[in-house]
């Protein structure tokens, strides 16, 4: 049985429920072929995360960058090629991957379907370092 009272079970954010038709995409400048839609984050009320929800279409491929947060992804679509550190993976829908703050990373699209994945990150400033 739990102490806290029904008041203090309710204080903080508000829930949220944010429909898919809501969802705006914008295309990704540092990546031609990659767009990003924000599905919830601290204009939502979100107090620690923001997730995205981000779409790689075929060919596409994303420079080798990296960011000041850590990333939590999870593949939904597709089958594409993610490098990490020294190392490139082929994921496919189920997958998950962790990608800590400042490791290099890059994503390319070599099939001739799209692939989409949710991304996790802190709240915040992420800055994005391209690496040459």
């Amino acid at each position: 049985m739990s102490d806290i009272t029904d008041d203090a079970a309710t204080a903080g954010p508000d829930p949220v429920v944010k429909r898919g038709a809501e969802i705006g995409y914008e295309a990704v400048d540092a990546a031609e072929g990659l767009r990003k839609g924000v599905l919830l984050d601290e204009s939502d009320g979100a107090p620690n995360f923001a997730m995205r929800r981000f779409e790689l279409a075929p060919g596409a491929a994303v420079p080798r960058h990296t960011n000041a947060v850590e990333h939590e992804q999870y593949v939904l679509a597709g089958e594409y090629v993610v490098g990490i550190g020294d190392e490139e993976h082929v994921v496919a829908p189920g997958d998950a991957l962790f990608i800590p703050a400042g490791v290099e990373h890059w994503y390319r699209n070599e099939s001739e379907e799209p692939g989409a994945f949710i991304c996790a990150v802190p709240n915040g400033d992420d800055e994005i370092e391209l690496v040459e």
